[in-house]
């Protein structure tokens, strides 16, 4: 069985953006060191341009062979003029909107996006499922979801969207599996789900 891995950045309040989703403000932390390990640990989470510009376009991946995207997150690489931003993976975007796939290489998932991901986890092979954002989808799958990769950058947004959407209380155990703190100030914690 794969597994799904909600790997995302956040505040340390725990918002992934801003109220309209905007994490640029995160920016300013990809400096050397962050980047390298990145790069090094988890280059499949780097989209094309970004592979290309530290000069690992070739890379191979380490933890993930596709991607989940909700529509928000998969719009921005669009309006970056990037519309499969994640050539290198198997690219999924969920969205009740999009009729079509403006590239081949993507999916275009429009119901029952649970159904796909136990799919998707029932497939052979040795890499996992990258969660990539969306606090909506997050929340849809939170039950689906078996490891959390939280790239804490240190600041306050006060409010914004949350890293799960629309999901009623209930305590879920989550055990840390590492830590790694960076020189800038952002933490990275990996957890494995406790069922």
């Amino acid at each position: 069985m794969r597994t799904l891995t909600y790997l995302v950045a956040c505040s340390l309040d725990g918002f992934i953006g801003d109220p309209a989703g905007d994490a640029s403000s995160m920016f300013r932390f990809l400096d050397e060191e962050y980047v390298g390990y990145l790069a090094t640990e988890y280059p499949e989470t780097l989209n094309t341009e970004g592979r290309r510009m530290v000069g690992i376009a070739d890379a191979p991946n380490k933890h993930f062979d596709t991607v989940i995207q909700g529509r928000a997150s998969y719009q921005l690489g669009v309006d970056a003029g990037l519309p499969s931003p994640y050539g290198h993976l198997r690219e999924i975007v969920a969205s009740r909107t999009m009729t079509a796939s403006p590239h081949p290489h993507v999916e275009i998932v429009s119901d029952d996006l649970t159904a796909r991901v136990r799919a998707l986890k029932a497939e052979e092979g040795p890499l996992g499922i990258w969660l990539c954002g969306g606090a909506t989808i997050a929340g849809q799958l939170i039950d689906e979801i078996d490891e959390l990769v939280i790239k804490s950058y240190p600041q306050i947004y006060g409010t914004g969207m949350p890293l799960f959407g629309g999901v009623p209380f209930g305590v879920m155990d989550f055990a840390l599996q590492d830590t790694r703190a960076f020189g800038n100030g952002v933490v990275i914690r990996r957890y494995g789900r406790k069922r």
